[in-house]
């Protein structure tokens, strides 16, 4: 897919239910300035608007009847009366088939395939796209109003804004347009999430925030109060739209194909994600084995995407000839070993789909279909082959690729003569087997009362058994040895790899909503402080100033304030000097600095601290909080002081850089003779004794 688009607040224009499905996905009008962030209208009459609003409504069908049942459950399990117990369990069968009706059109609605392929008038085997997750709106503003004035201290009416886009984002997450503008919407809200569960959801206790989502391929609701479950839950629907995006391509040209392989090894990709990353999930779409199951269906479907690019290469490569297709041998023989190993990848998946925790889950049209495809392309490698043997010239080399082409036998054969069969003979045995293959796959497609009404599988089976059936008529006069000679197994083989793509977050990057609390890593709803508290320091009074004479003899000395900081984002207070201006207004090592004066300063940088503590000169008044775990303080501020102190001095109250235990420096007012202050615990004090450079300006002292 191309290179990721700058996501910006769009608003899709909306259509008049006339207009045809891609219309829901043309992002190149789109308005780029626009104050609202949405998704696709759902009032576009659409059919895939139509499909999913019927998904909603089935969904919120089967959440009424799972609560109908719980409460006759429930009371059937409480009553003591017989009347009653026969009445609850007569109503508990109605309850029952209710559901499974309501289940069995889920899986109808999820065997819909032909609404997401193309609208070419080419005969191509469908592709199975998931369906997108159903949930339910929440209102954070209380919540989250809540949390920031208790834990952060805040005004919340100040983030009334930031909360309003967040839940504007979640809505439009709940109907994405099928186009990469869908994607980058649920990748800009999963980053956002990274945010919002550090700001708002404390380890220790739960924050009163509940998200609901609807099974895929059950309907069946459930609900979490981790983010980690909304996460996964994005992570489907996006995966979902890559499988959309992918059916949707036109198969009958290479960019085409290259577009749904790329799509659906995205796909599969984000899918092995979710596997490896979440655990303990609550719905059936989010088990390990489905999403083992559905991994292996889009990879797939995407190596089949890869094997029509092959098919159309080779046709392009003859003139679109049949013939002159046939009469290639090593180019047929690749074909049909290609199509051996598609029809090999999608046995192990029908068998996968076998297991008891899946079979009864995934919709049964999709393990049709499966099944269907195993034997088409079952056939067409025995089709290529035999194709091939027909209009081979015979001779060494076409026995060596024979040799390498078919499987070895279960058992020796009887006579030696029976590995020399001739070419012609051989062939016609692989256009026997290859229509007995075909008829087997039109006969699982009646079978299955879903795939029954597929015109396009059907037709894209029977004009492969037209082909083979006329390929076997062009030698009709020749002795038919078909039901003499058994056609040998193809070995599957392949000369190319799939990778999955996992999801790319980086290519998304979003802005904090919540960015003026402070910085992540200090500011978070896992760290604990205390409530921010005012500091005014007053230097250079008249009382103190003849306090100090006395002190010192009858010689006047500038007043410091009497503290060091460190580091930026936030700076954080090194030290404090005993009996000095910051000691008595309550200041203590390790205290963030939250402002000074009016000014926030959570997230400034240490030469900007630095400068507003200049120009308050001889009046400063700090807004200051104290961490509760002083693992944070270590943590924070130690990365960004070294580089911050170096461009202040000079000046009455200006700061000097020192190391963190000098006491005198080239801005510093005390005398030789002054009395040395007493040795006090630093948390932010280097283990070593080395004075070098890069440890003088580490820290910064105001005196």
């Amino acid at each position: 897919m191309g290179e990721p688009q700058t996501l910006h607040k769009t608003c899709v224009r909306v259509n008049s239910a006339d207009d045809e499905e891609s219309r829901d996905e043309v992002d190149h009008d789109l308005p780029k300035k626009n104050p609202f962030i949405r998704g696709s209208d759902p009032r576009v009459a659409t059919c895939r608007g139509r499909l999913q609003t019927r998904r909603c409504q089935l969904n919120q069908e089967i959440n009424k009847e799972l609560r109908l049942r719980a409460g006759a459950e429930n009371l059937f399990k409480a009553t003591t009366n017989r009347k009653l117990r026969e009445t609850v369990a007569l109503e508990l069968s109605f309850v029952n088939s209710n559901l499974q009706l309501l289940k069995e059109q889920l899986a109808e609605l999820n065997s819909s395939v032909e609404l997401y392929q193309s609208d070419s008038k080419e005969c191509v085997m469908p592709m199975i796209p998931l369906g997108l997750k159903e949930t339910k709106e929440i209102d954070f503003r209380e919540p989250f109003k809540d949390f920031i004035l208790e834990h952060y201290s805040e005004d919340a009416a100040a983030y009334e804004d930031a909360i309003s886009d967040f839940m504007d984002l979640r809505q439009a997450i709940r109907t994405p347009v099928r186009s990469t503008v869908g994607v980058a919407l649920l990748f800009k809200y999963y980053n956002q999430l990274y945010f919002i569960e550090r700001r708002f959801f404390p380890p220790d206790r739960s924050l009163g925030v509940y998200f609901e989502w609807f099974d895929s391929l059950t309907g069946v609701p459930s609900c979490q109060r981790t983010v980690a479950f909304e996460k996964a839950c994005v992570l489907f629907n996006m995966a979902g739209i890559y499988t959309q995006i992918g059916a949707k391509q036109e198969r009958k040209t290479c960019a085409g194909l290259d577009g749904a392989v790329d799509a659906l090894l995205r796909a599969a990709g984000t899918l092995r994600y979710i596997h490896e990353n979440f655990t303990n999930a609550p719905s059936v779409d989010l088990a390990a084995d489905t999403l083992l199951v559905l991994g292996l269906l889009m990879t797939a479907q995407a190596r089949e995407c890869l094997f029509e690019k092959l098919q159309l290469q080779a046709r392009e490569a003859c003139g679109g000839r049949e013939q002159a297709l046939h009469a290639d041998l090593d180019m047929c023989l690749d074909l049909a070993q290609e199509s051996a190993q598609l029809a090999h990848v999608y046995t192990q998946l029908y068998e996968k789909m076998q297991t008891e925790g899946v079979f009864n889950y995934v919709p049964y049209s999709w393990v049709s279909l499966v099944h269907v495809k195993t034997e088409f392309y079952k056939a067409l490698a025995h089709q290529y082959c035999g194709a091939a043997l027909l209009q081979s010239a015979g001779g060494q080399r076409a026995r060596d690729r024979l040799a390498a082409l078919h499987a070895p036998p279960a058992a020796p054969p009887a006579h030696p003569h029976e590995q020399e069969l001739e070419p012609l003979a051989l062939g016609r045995a692989h256009l026997a087997e290859a229509l007995a293959l075909y008829e087997e796959a039109l006969r699982l497609q009646r079978m299955c009362r879903e795939l029954r009404g597929k015109e396009a599988l059907c037709r894209a089976v029977q004009t492969q058994r037209e082909r083979a059936a006329r390929a076997r008529g062009l030698r009709a006069d020749e002795p038919d040895f078909a039901d003499l000679v058994d056609a040998p197994a193809i070995l599957p083989s392949s000369k190319f790899q799939l990778a999955l793509t996992p999801p790319d977050f980086a290519q998304h990057r979003v802005e904090d909503l919540f960015k003026s609390l402070g910085p992540i890593a200090v500011f978070s709803a896992k760290r604990h402080w205390s409530a921010p508290r005012l500091i005014q320091l007053q230097k250079n009074t008249e009382k103190r100033r003849e306090a100090r004479r006395d002190m010192r003899n009858g010689r006047e000395n500038e007043e410091s304030f009497g503290f060091s900081v460190r580091g930026d984002a936030p700076v954080v207070i090194a030290a404090v000097e005993p009996n000095s201006l910051a000691e008595i207004g309550g200041m203590r090592e390790g205290d963030f600095i939250i402002s000074i004066g009016d000014k926030d300063v959570k997230w400034s940088s240490h030469e900007e601290v630095v400068s507003l503590i200049q120009e308050a000169g001889d009046s400063l008044t700090l807004r200051l909080a104290t961490p509760m775990d002083k693992s944070c303080v270590k943590g924070c501020g130690v990365n960004g002081g070294g580089d911050g102190g170096a461009g202040a001095g000079g000046g009455a109250g200006a700061a000097g850089s020192v190391s963190g235990a000098s006491s005198a420096s080239s801005g510093s007012t005390h005398t030789a003779r002054s009395p040395r202050r007493a040795p006090s615990w630093n948390p932010f004090r280097r283990a070593t004794r080395d004075h070098s450079n890069t440890q003088a300006h580490s820290n910064v002292i105001f005196r």
